[in-house]
């Protein structure tokens, strides 16, 4: 059975940083697209990452180029976000996602993955 299990939310201070691992186990997911979301209280979940993971290619949502890093590490089976420059918008539970085939059409879209972490509380104090 596949499980994804985010860790390192957590408080900070706007203009701080935090990393965010997600441990995928249950499977290899060493060709699949895995993505991170967030969802805000009373907003809709939102695309904000996402790596594939036998070409390292990446996807960002505007709102986090240049801040946001998301990164793999195949040999753990793991995939990280590197936040910086965090602002109280950035705000959420962190999801992490993986899709179990190698293509993904859009990887900004939800209904692309199949399964999902528990999420992960940021939040960013002003």
């Amino acid at each position: 059975q596949v499980q994804l299990v985010e860790s390192g939310g957590g408080l900070v201070q706007a203009g701080g940083s935090l990393r965010l691992s997600c441990a995928a186990s249950g499977r290899t997911f060493s060709s699949y697209p895995m993505g991170w979301f967030r969802q805000a209280p009373g907003k809709e979940r939102d695309f904000v990452a996402a790596i594939r993971w036998s070409s390292g290619t990446t996807y960002y949502a505007d709102s986090v180029k240049g801040r946001f890093t998301i990164s793999r590490d195949n040999a753990k089976n793991t995939v990280y976000l590197q936040m910086n420059s965090l602002k109280p918008e950035d705000t959420a539970v962190y999801y992490c996602a993986a899709k179990t085939e190698y293509y993904i059409a859009d990887p900004a879209r939800l209904s692309e993955y199949d399964y999902w972490g528990q999420g992960t509380q940021v939040t960013v104090s002003s």
